[in-house]
């Protein structure tokens, strides 16, 4: 099975009003390129542990437990 688990990174995504399927994949795509290869440095750094439904990332910045794509402070 693809796609399922707990979440690890994402990214948020502006719909803007103009959007197409077309436009808002592709944006999304954008995004997948970005935080993907985080997600599998991550995971190879044995910095992943999985608590209950969630997923923990050790050694984070600051203490904190959330990780933030650029997209969300535009």
């Amino acid at each position: 099975r693809v796609d399922h688990g707990p979440i690890i990174i994402q990214a948020a995504v502006r719909v803007l009003p103009d959007d197409t399927n077309e436009t808002l994949a592709t944006r999304v795509l954008q995004q997948e390129h970005r935080i993907y290869p985080e997600a599998v440095r991550l995971f190879m750094e044995g910095r992943l542990k999985l608590s209950g439904s969630h997923v923990e990332v050790s050694n984070m910045a600051s203490g904190s437990s959330v990780l933030y794509s650029s997209e969300l402070h535009e």
